[in-house]
């Protein structure tokens, strides 16, 4: 998982990406590819 600023890019990375909102954390999931993940701050 990587630590982000910016979720957009990593966003834009991936058409499958999704932006999910988890205790008070913003996070990129990738259902198509499990390791593709990031976390804002």
């Amino acid at each position: 998982m990587k630590v982000l600023n910016s979720l957009r890019a990593a966003k834009r990375r991936h058409k499958d990406c999704r932006i999910v909102r988890r205790k008070d954390r913003v996070y990129v999931i990738n259902k198509r590819n499990p390791r593709f993940k990031a976390r804002q701050g």
